[in-house]
């Protein structure tokens, strides 16, 4: 057929020509952005896919820098750390010298206190100054806000991570379900009573003379009573060399002499122990009078007659407390309790008090604030954060222990005790208070280093390494999918040229084709 008013040949060559030219187009957009994703068009589904996978990366890039900042944080507060704790050695070192008394003159004594002045001064200068990028790090603004903290219940708070989540405070309650407890023996006084003493002698007042061994976690002694001592007599002896042996004494009921006499431990728990021992062939009373609760019992209970209740002993270990920190078991050692969850991780000492009670009544207080919140991860969840507590250090924060007064009681003292005029200055040669301070400075320095080491190597430096490894894969997931493949647009821009150039010249001939009905009419 010849018509001239419609060419089909042409119009089929336009539509093949159009989309040759713009698959051409698409190919030299890839090619010349690298991208196979320009726009949504190029895959509705795949561009959704790419954009969550690219926000993921932005996350995950940032999770690294955030993890690399904190690690540069923590190597910052264990560098001014590492410096307090060569100052505490050498203050150690400084009383340890001093209590050589005896071979130091009073100018040597000031002179080493001098020092002492200036190491602790040092510390707490330390705590103040000790920062990154004006965020102070050693002075308590990066550790726990308390409140409603009863010091007749709990003497000392450290808290070391709570996580808030939504909450603006946290509430820890504190209930004893196992009281903490003293090695104790104990020396029945009814000594006139026939049976177990054959013969019978006077109560309160030893059968014969006997020496005993007494131990206990500091040392041991050995004491000499003749026959007829009183049971305060060997109270009185015993505490006199308390210090050597960490083994005091008692009477159970002050004004019944029957009672007899309890021989203790001064610390509680596991730890500590008392030991008794009979030395030579006298003193045989004391295999029947000597005894110790079964199982740590209750002393309320004592009955001397009760087999169900003591056993004869010559040596006992005291007990740890045992408590709910807000529904779970702590970890007890003597007074002090300490629990790590999730959610909270702290350490508490107990007032001696409510640790040695079972009352069924909690203490309460609550966490305000603080703390330094670390975003590990791409996403902004709990999951993905970590709240770490570092508290001050300063001199008047640190090394708090309880230590026995010499006009009797105890007082809750610090490294500022050791300052000239402080309670446990060298004048005051309160020499082993002031090691107790430090001892427990040194290890509240070095638990602090070592917990932020933990967090830093086992935290920090994991999370860096697995965000690497997923950033490498999300990454690599991404590319798949919106990168271009030059190999395959290469060939494809080759076949997409042919086809328009073949389109373009088919379209020339379609157009002419028309020309054909001029040779009909002549």
């Amino acid at each position: 057929m010849a018509r001239i008013n419609t060419n089909i040949a042409s119009l089929i060559a336009q539509r093949n020509l159009a989309t040759s030219n713009a698959d051409l187009g698409v190919r030299l957009q890839r090619l010349s952005t690298g991208l196979r994703l320009n726009r949504g068009a190029d895959d509705p589904a795949g561009l959704i896919t790419s954009e969550r996978l690219r926000s993921n990366l932005r996350g995950i890039e940032q999770g690294v820098k955030n993890a690399e900042r904190a690690s540069s944080v923590i190597a910052t507060t264990e560098g001014s750390l590492t410096e307090v704790s060569e100052l505490l050695n050498s203050i150690k070192s400084l009383v340890v010298e001093a209590a050589n008394s005896g071979a130091f003159s009073a100018a040597e004594l000031d002179a080493n206190q001098r020092q002492i002045d200036s190491a602790i001064d040092s510390i707490t200068r330390i705590s103040n100054t000790a920062s990154f990028a004006d965020l102070k790090l050693l002075n308590g603004e990066l550790g726990y806000t308390l409140s409603g903290v009863d010091a007749t219940e709990v003497t000392k708070a450290t808290v070391n991570g709570a996580q808030f989540l939504e909450r603006s405070n946290i509430q820890v309650d504190v209930e004893v379900i196992e009281s903490a407890q003293q090695a104790s023996l104990y020396l029945r006084g009814d000594f006139s009573s026939n049976p177990p003493f054959n013969p019978p002698g006077v109560d309160g007042q030893l059968l014969s003379t006997v020496t005993v061994r007494v131990a206990g976690g500091a040392g041991i002694q050995e004491l000499t009573f003749t026959s007829g001592t009183t049971l305060d007599e060997m109270v009185t002896a015993i505490n006199a060399v308390g210090a050597a042996t960490g083994v005091r004494a008692e009477r159970v009921s002050g004004a019944d002499v029957t009672s007899g006499i309890r021989i203790f431990s001064s610390e509680y728990g596991s730890k500590p122990f008392v030991s008794v021992e009979r030395v030579g062939s006298t003193g045989g009373f004391l295999d029947n009078g000597l005894v110790r609760l079964i199982d740590n019992g209750d002393p309320a209970t004592l009955d001397y007659t009760n087999g169900a209740i003591v056993e004869s002993a010559t040596r006992d270990t005291g007990k740890d407390v045992v408590a709910l920190i807000n529904g779970a078991l702590g970890t007890g050692r003597g007074l002090s309790i300490a629990s790590k969850t999730s959610e909270l991780d702290v350490d508490l000492l107990l007032d001696e008090a409510f640790a040695t009670a079972v009352s069924g009544t909690p203490s309460t207080f609550h966490i305000t604030g603080g703390g330094s919140l670390y975003q590990l991860g791409p996403e902004v969840n709990a999951s993905q954060q970590i709240n770490v507590g570092v508290q001050s250090i300063a001199s008047s924060r640190l090394g708090g222990t309880l230590n026995n007064l010499a006009a009797g009681g105890t007082e809750f003292q610090f490294l500022s005790s050791l300052k000239s005029g402080g309670a446990n200055s060298l004048a005051t040669k309160n020499f082993i208070s002031a090691s107790r301070i430090l001892e427990t400075s040194i290890d509240e320095i070095s638990t602090l280093r070592g917990r932020l080491g933990a967090f830093e190597r086992n935290t920090l430096q994991t999370n860096i390494r697995s965000l690497e490894s997923a950033l490498e894969n999300v990454t690599s997931a991404n590319s798949q999918i919106r990168d271009a493949d030059f190999a395959a647009e290469t060939s494809a821009l080759t076949r997409a040229q042919i086809l328009t150039n073949a389109g373009t010249s088919v379209l020339a001939t379609a157009n002419a084709s028309a020309q054909s009905v001029l040779q009909l009419l002549g």
